[in-house]
C-alpha cells in the first residue's frame, strides 16, 4: 500500500517526516484528528524492522489517541510520534533538541509527551526548544505520568471486576501482570495493597525479580504468561500481544491492562476474546490516566484533580461494559461508538459563526 493510501485508510490529517543525519534523528509524527483540540500524544523510540513498520505504528497509535481523548472527555485530538532507533544506545541531547525544533515548527497542532523508550529527561531536552511538550520536570510540569496511568488502570480493573463478579474488590483475585516497567510497578503496588495475588513477568528478568522481591509477588517465566491460570490478565508492556496464538492459551475471565494496542487485529481478536467469554477492557480507555495527567499541564497542573479524574475511569469503563451488554456488541465497538459520538457532536459546534467578518 502506498503512503497516501495508508493515510487515507485511517483518515489521518497529517503525517510529518523529520530527519537530521548529523544527530541521528529519524522521526515520524502522526496527527489523526484535531476536532476536539490539538493532538497530544507521546513520542516512542523503538528499533523498527523497517521504515514502513514505523509508519504503520505511528498511524495506529495516533488514531488510538483520538479515541482515548474523546472517551476520557478531554478537549484534545489524537497524535503520536515515533523515533527510529535503539533507546538504550542512540539517544543524545542534540537528537531530542533537534526533534523539539520540528515539534515547535508545527505551531501547537501537536503536543508531545513521554512514551515507550523515552523518559522525563528526554522531554526536558525537548522543552529547551518548544513549549509544546508535557511530562517535564519543573516549570509546571507533572513529571512521569506512569503513576497516574497505573492508578486509572487499577480503577478500570475494579470496574471490570464489578461487572464480571458482582463486586469490585480485588482482594484474593489472582492478577497476572505482563511487564515490570513503571506502569506495571505502580499497578502491582495498588493490587498488593488490596491483597490481590500478584504474578509478574518481564523480558528483562532481573527487573521482574527485583519487583517481585520488593512486593512479595510471584515471578512467572515470560513463555508461561498466557497459559497460567489467573482471574485477570494485565498486559503492561508492548502491544499486539492478543493474537491468534495467545488468545487460545488464556486461562482468565478478564483482560485489563495498561499496554496500548493490545489486539493484533482489533475487531477479529476482540471477537475471539468474547467468544471465549473473556471480558476485555478497551486499552485506550483503561490507560487514559497518563493522558489525563499530562493534559492537566495545559491548564495548570493539579495533582489531586488529576487523581480524581483518573478514578473516574471506573465509571467510564462500567458505562462501556453496560452499553456493550445492552446493545450486544463488543466492548471495543461500544467504546468506539462513544468516542465517535462525542467527536461528531463537538464538530457541530464549529458550524456556528461567533461574530465578526471572515478574513
Amino acid at each position: 500500500m502506498e503512503i497516501f493510501e495508508l493515510i487515507e485508510s485511517t483518515e489521518h490529517e497529517q503525517l510529518v517526516f523529520c530527519s537530521d543525519k548529523t544527530v541521528g534523528l529519524k522521526a515520524i509524527i502522526g496527527i489523526h484528528d484535531t476536532t476536539l483540540g490539538p493532538a497530544l500524544g507521546g513520542t516512542r523510540m523503538w528499533t523498527y524492522a523497517s521504515d514502513l513498520d514505523a509508519v504503520r505504528d505511528v498511524l495506529r497509535l495516533s488514531k488510538g489517541m483520538t479515541y482515548k481523548a474523546a472517551v476520557a472527555g478531554l478537549n484534545l485530538g489524537g497524535g503520536k510520534a515515533v523515533l527510529i532507533g535503539d533507546p538504550h544506545k542512540e539517544k543524545s541531547e542534540a537528537m531530542f533538541r533537534t526533534y523539539g525544533r520540528f515539534v515547535e515548527g508545527m505551531g501547537g497542532r501537536y503536543i508531545t509527551a513521554e512514551d515507550v523508550g523515552t523518559t522525563v529527561r528526554d522531554m526536558d531536552w525537548i522543552r529547551q526548544e518548544t513549549r509544546f511538550v508535557t511530562g517535564i520536570n519543573g516549570q509546571g510540569g507533572s513529571g512521569d505520568p506512569s503513576p497516574v496511568t497505573a492508578y486509572g488502570t487499577y480503577h478500570g480493573m475494579k470496574a471490570c471486576a464489578k461487572f464480571r463478579y458482582g463486586s469490585d474488590s480485588l482482594a484474593g483475585k489472582t492478577v497476572m501482570i505482563q511487564g515490570a516497567g513503571n506502569v506495571a510497578s505502580f499497578l502491582a503496588e495498588y493490587l498488593t495493597k488490596e491483597n490481590a495475588k500478584v504474578l509478574l513477568t518481564d523480558i528483562y528478568e532481573d527487573k521482574a525479580h527485583k519487583l517481585c522481591e520488593r512486593l512479595g509477588a510471584q515471578y512467572v517465566n515470560p513463555e508461561d504468561v498466557y497459559s497460567i491460570e489467573c482471574d485477570i490478565f494485565s498486559p503492561a508492556a508492548l502491544g499486539g500481544i492478543l493474537n491468534d496464538e495467545t488468545i487460545p492459551q488464556l486461562k482468565c475471565s478478564i483482560v485489563a491492562g495498561g499496554a496500548n494496542n493490545q489486539l493484533a487485529r482489533e475487531g477479529e481478536h476482540a471477537r475471539q476474546l468474547a467468544d471465549r467469554d473473556i471480558l476485555w477492557a478497551p486499552d485506550y480507555v483503561i490507560n487514559a490516566g497518563g493522558l489525563m495527567n499530562v493534559a492537566s499541564e495545559l491548564r495548570g497542573y493539579d495533582r489531586e484533580g488529576v487523581l480524581r479524574q483518573a478514578e473516574g475511569i471506573y465509571d467510564i469503563m462500567l458505562n462501556i461494559l453496560n452499553r456493550a451488554q445492552r446493545d450486544n456488541v463488543l466492548t471495543i465497538e461500544a467504546s468506539n461508538e462513544i468516542a465517535e459520538e462525542r467527536i461528531r457532536k463537538v464538530a457541530r459546534i464549529g458550524k456556528y459563526h461567533v461574530g465578526g467578518p471572515r478574513n
